[in-house]
């Protein structure tokens, strides 16, 4: 019973201690929506790509004057937008700094017709997010009796992941993307459903730009399939809700293709749509890579009044980007006799959306 104790608090641990971390990266990108799970500690991520931005007709109001000021404008826009991740301190909390740097051009024709450019810092914002809650899902694999139950859905995927967000929009941006109201603070909650290995639904509900006359709340839905072991597919669907300026709505669609299991290769584009009909689109493409000093921790066994302790790095490709597989790793137990002995675990991996919001 004591060797059995033993072997169980350790598989307890290693499945507590493995929660958020993915032995394949785990990027936001191509898609705008953010994951509820982070990138696990000690992993150092950057995901970075190219866009081209094509506005054909934006609204908004200049509210440093009284009365507010019309201003319409269309314009092209290229540039690079980058992202930052770390987890630190704990398996669920992870730290981000999402910037993008853009050379843009404007063509006003209200409430005079001229041009403005600008090329410099159109978003800078630091933040963090933690999971709050993460599901179980029934292991069918072990489903020996009954062809039917081991192969029907479990309801328990109905239930999502959930993640909360706090960040800062910083204003050293140019005077294009300049907010007149100063820093405002972000806010998001995430969700995340893995309806199967393959199929995966994420929702981001976010208050942004709060307490300023540009305050937005917005919503962003992605489903993502997985066609095989390095290839991936997503849709997106997107809505912004402001006060004084027309609402938009963008559809994106795109994907990913996994280069090594820190290496990931994306493509996208996406229309937006706004209340006077008009459309605009955005396309890109991008690489995500993370450096990967994560280590599992090992439980610490206490026998005859001596501690016994290990630190083992996390290796190996767990099958691409399919979740709820499994993979076997050698790890140590004590005996009674205080001896140690090799014995094999079994572990249930996470798989965490590998497309972003951007």
């Amino acid at each position: 019973m004591k060797r059995f104790t033993s072997l169980f608090l350790f598989l307890i641990g290693v499945q507590m201690s493995f929660a958020q971390y993915t032995e394949v990266i785990n990027s936001k990108r191509p898609g705008f929506s953010d994951s509820p799970y982070s990138v696990g500690t000690k992993v150092y991520q950057v995901e970075a790509g190219l866009f081209y931005k094509n506005v054909g007709n934006y609204l908004f109001y200049n509210y440093d004057v009284s009365p507010a000021v019309r201003n319409e404008y269309s314009s092209t826009a290229y540039g690079t937008d980058i992202n930052f991740r770390t987890g630190q301190f704990f398996e669920k909390l992870e730290f981000n700094l999402d910037m993008a740097i853009a050379n843009e051009t404007r063509n006003y024709t209200e409430p005079m017709v001229y041009e403005d450019s600008g090329f410099g810092f159109s978003k800078l914002t630091i933040g963090a997010k933690y999971l709050v809650y993460k599901p179980e899902y029934t292991d069918k694999s072990k489903e020996i009796r009954s062809w039917k139950a081991r192969h029907s859905f479990d309801k328990k995927r109905l239930i999502p992941a959930v993640g909360v967000y706090a960040g800062l929009n910083t204003n050293f941006l140019t005077d294009l993307h300049k907010n007149p109201d100063g820093i405002s603070p972000r806010f998001a909650l995430f969700t995340q459903n893995d309806f199967s290995n393959r199929l995966v639904l994420i929702t981001n509900f976010i208050m942004d730009k709060l307490f300023t006359d540009y305050a937005e709340n917005s919503y962003i839905i992605t489903v993502t399939y997985s066609l095989t072991d390095k290839w991936s597919i997503f849709g997106e669907n997107q809505g912004f809700f402001r006060k004084k300026i027309p609402n938009d709505f963008q559809f994106g669609a795109g994907g990913a293709y996994l280069i090594n299991r820190n290496m990931q290769a994306d493509f996208s584009a996406r229309m937006v749509y706004d209340e006077r009909n008009d459309s605009s689109y955005i396309i890109g493409g991008g690489i995500s890579w993370r450096l990967d000093r994560h280590k599992d921790k090992i439980i610490v066994n206490k026998t005859d009044n001596s501690e016994t302790g290990a630190s083992k790095e996390k290796k190996g490709f767990l099958g691409g980007l399919f979740a709820g597989g499994l993979f076997k790793k050698k790890s140590v137990s004590s005996t009674s006799s205080g001896k140690m002995r090799e014995v094999k675990t079994t572990k249930a991996k996470t798989r965490e959306h590998s497309f972003p919001s951007s």
